[in-house]
């Protein structure tokens, strides 16, 4: 019998993750030749949805509950969801009830048919306008830094064939990026169309910071063009100098023989190398300081407890 599992990062969500675990037990009664398993990984939430996860393991056999000890971003969360799952498929969603759950044997049949990750494609996102725009911003990212195709859409809702996890659990670095993993695995990716649901409940705890970290995580990660890119402004710049310097000789020599060397044009001139020279050693500083991080051998996450139901043998109803 063929399994599905299904992880979930839990962060703010103590109103709204039973709504998305009874769904999840809704959709899987349509198809009873498949087995099934839910983890819930805690992000260190501040609210009670630990309580609330930790309640439903005394009458749910198919949910594992994991306790992590630190919040180090939702990337790491699903990876220690991923350490725990013994499924075929693993389906990643979300914990607020936007992922359109009802969907969800569409992803699958596209699995079916040969691709190795779907995600779910929102042609529009029920987000506000600066989640929007950081949105558009992380497309271009990995598609200029991670080689992520154009016409890909990614989203929190997909599932994805067991080897892609397997290879996943094989990063050790201390700042992963799930979907940068999963296109330096396999080109077999594919999107299916829907749209994304409104917040259940509440409002999304992901801020800029977390945008930024995320975002940082990706290109210094998976990607050296950021180099490529620093070294590119250094020899732009060079360049720049050198021509202006060769303008100033010669216009000197032939065109204007008491002219007087400017402080603004020399000051405009420090000031834009000294500028690109910074910006070369902050990129190269990030990169280092990543290495050196990563060579302590610490652990990406710590899970604190596990809770699941004791009695294997009880069903769901």
């Amino acid at each position: 019998m063929e399994k599905l599992s299904f992880v979930i990062p839990c962060y703010g969500s103590e109103l709204t993750i039973n709504g998305v675990l009874d769904e999840i037990h809704v959709m899987m009664k349509q198809k009873r030749q498949f087995d099934y398993e839910i983890i819930c990984v805690n992000d260190c939430s501040p609210d009670n949805v630990l309580d609330v996860l930790k309640k439903r393991t005394d009458s749910e056999r198919t949910l594992i509950v994991a306790d992590l000890t630190k919040n180090k971003g939702k990337s790491t969360a699903v990876l220690a969801g991923y350490s725990l799952v013994t499924g075929d498929y693993i389906v990643d969603l979300d914990d607020d009830g936007q992922c359109p759950l009802d969907r969800l044997w569409d992803l699958f049949a596209a699995v079916e048919n040969g691709s190795d990750i779907v995600y779910a494609g929102y042609p529009s996102k029920k987000q506000s306008l600066f989640k929007n725009f950081g949105s558009k911003i992380n497309a271009q990212m990995t598609y200029f830094l991670i080689g992520k195709p154009k016409s890909l859409l990614i989203s929190n809702f997909s599932i994805k064939k067991r080897f892609i996890i397997e290879e996943a659990l094989k990063y050790k670095g201390l700042y992963p990026y799930t979907f940068g993993i999963c296109i330096k695995t396999t080109d077999k990716i594919a999107n299916v169309t829907m749209e994304e649901r409104e917040r259940a409940a509440g409002k999304g705890n992901f801020n800029f910071k977390k945008s930024f970290a995320m975002w940082l995580n990706g290109f210094t990660a998976f990607s050296v063009v950021p180099l490529r890119v620093s070294s590119f402004l250094g020899f732009l710049s060079a360049l720049i100098g050198f021509i202006y310097g060769v303008f100033i000789i010669i216009r000197k020599l032939f065109f204007v023989p008491d002219m007087s060397m400017g402080y603004p044009s020399i000051m405009s001139a420090l000031l834009f190398i000294g500028g690109i020279i910074m910006l070369m050693l902050g990129m190269l500083g990030e990169y280092i300081g990543r290495i050196y991080v990563n060579q302590n051998s610490l652990s990406q996450y710590v899970i604190r407890d596990i809770y699941k139901n004791k009695n294997k043998g009880e069903k769901n109803e």
